[in-house]
């Protein structure tokens, strides 16, 4: 990564999420120019891949620009500060549309954020959008593929963040899991997934399949980078 410019993309390419919280944090690198970068990724991919359920350039790009400005005027910066992340399209967010993979939930649009993306906007995160989910986080696969091979399927039911965390479209991703739902797509689509223990992140705002097993999970190209993510949303250090 040279200044502003990032370079490389997917698992091998993409620089670390720690360096890129580090630059964005000391203002060598702009949350803008950094959207940026993902933005041309997904306009040149997701035809291939579709990743996304919900993607609107202009309202990732807007995050930026706010703090952006936050940083340049000096104010306290959230601990993800500008690090685009990708959303399951079964977690809701406040007026972004939040439709399940489901045709009758279509031009749904919650009234509050989940726990997690409450999380999220508190550490300064960009939300980049929201991704494929199988329908209803159950059996019927969505439109996404593995990025790997067009010919072969990413996983389920958190397809689209695998798929977008994969092929280099953003640096990290949220899912949930009921049976194996983070675990899979990562290893299908080669990135690192975290399946927390159960109700160690509250699935307030979730949509729910099971009381009993429904959890939040994580994806990022590398363990450290996922358990970073990890760790910023439940509040620790």
């Amino acid at each position: 990564m040279d200044g502003n410019r990032m370079t490389g993309h997917g698992v091998d390419g993409t620089p670390s999420v720690t360096l890129l919280r580090d630059r964005l944090a000391s203002g060598a690198l702009d949350a803008l120019a950094l959207v940026d970068s993902y933005i041309k990724r997904i306009e040149a991919r997701e035809p291939q891949v579709g990743a996304w359920a919900w993607f609107d350039p202009e309202f990732a790009r807007a995050q930026a620009r706010t703090l952006d400005a936050h940083r340049r005027a000096g104010r306290p910066l959230g601990r993800l500060h500008g690090l685009p992340v990708a959303l399951k399209d079964v977690i809701d967010t406040q007026r972004i549309p939040t439709e399940n993979g489901c045709a009758q939930d279509a031009g749904r649009v919650p009234l509050r954020d989940a726990f997690v993306v409450e999380r999220l906007r508190k550490e300064g995160a960009i939300l980049m959008g929201k991704t494929v989910t199988t329908e209803l986080a159950f059996m019927q696969p969505g439109k996404t593929v593995n990025p790997h091979n067009l010919a072969h399927t990413p996983g389920g039911s958190s397809q689209g963040s695998a798929a977008a965390v994969a092929d280099g479209m953003v640096p990290l991703a949220i899912g949930t899991q009921t049976g194996g739902s983070v675990i899979r797509p990562a290893s299908f689509c080669g990135v690192a997934g975290y399946k927390p223990s159960f109700r160690l992140f509250p699935t307030v705002g979730v949509k729910t399949y099971s009381w009993s097993l429904d959890t939040v999970g994580f994806f990022a190209a590398t363990v450290p980078d996922v358990a970073l993510l990890a760790a910023l949303i439940s509040g620790r250090p």
